[in-house]
């Protein structure tokens, strides 16, 4: 385990980068000052694990900044890729004994952790924050519906234009003062074409082959191996739906 943010000696709930999305939005001041009490940041590198999958759910956690993977072990031992955590997402099971998931981060990240025994107090005793929770257990159970049906059934051109616009949509940044923000059309790949592979699965010459073919097509340019602009938005969300 990395050593923590030196930053948890200050109330870094009022600087957080995603607050006005996390799951504290409808907190108050009051309340915001009692959960960053209880709370502490940590730092992840990539290939970092914070939560194994069939571990004593010892604290849950929420997404600051970087990508995380949510994966499964077959009985085969083969990795099942979940879904990804992005900025604002919450991670971990309140109110169950063992995670049910494994999260490893996919590039530098930071999360803000609890211990669960702590938030689930802090919950009860917060009508919002428990709202708040049943919000994102549906969301959850929506994107991973969605996750099934793109490896279930899409081919690998409308996977990897799913993935690009969720990526570009999903890393968009937003401050406590700015309630709006706009999709961007630049970004950086958070993982590697052999991650973004296993993530869809896809073989990499496959994924390599769908860059160029994006490319040669006009629907976004690539300045290195991991910076995109989309030029051709409507035709990669045609692709994607």
């Amino acid at each position: 385990m990395q050593a923590e943010d030196p930053t948890n000696e200050i109330n870094f709930c009022q600087a957080c980068s995603v607050r006005n999305r996390a799951i504290c939005a409808d907190l108050d001041d009051h309340e915001i000052a009692l959960l960053n009490k209880i709370g502490r940041r940590r730092r992840l590198a990539p290939g970092e694990t914070l939560l194994w999958e069939g571990d004593e759910a010892v604290f849950v956690a929420n997404v600051v900044s970087g990508v995380l993977k949510l994966s499964t072990q077959k009985s085969d031992g083969r990795e099942q890729i979940l879904g990804l955590a992005y900025p604002s997402d919450f991670l971990g099971r309140p109110f169950g004994e063992v995670s049910p998931y494994s999260v490893e981060a996919l590039s530098e990240s930071i999360v803000c952790v609890f211990q669960r025994s702590d938030f689930e107090r802090f919950a009860e005793e917060h009508g919002r924050l428990e709202h708040k929770l049943l919000e994102r257990t549906l969301g959850e159970l929506d994107r991973t519906r969605r996750w099934m049906l793109l490896l279930g059934r899409m081919n690998a051109e409308e996977r990897l234009a799913t993935l690009l616009l969720e990526i570009a949509s999903r890393t968009v940044l937003a401050t406590c003062e700015n309630t709006g923000w706009k999709v961007p059309d630049e970004f950086e790949l958070p993982m590697s074409r052999q991650q973004i592979a296993d993530i869809l699965g896809l073989t990499i010459e496959t994924v390599s082959r769908q860059f160029t073919k994006f490319r040669e097509e006009g629907l976004i340019e690539m300045r290195g191996r991991r910076d995109v602009t989309i030029r051709k938005r409507d035709a990669l969300e045609m692709l994607a739906a």
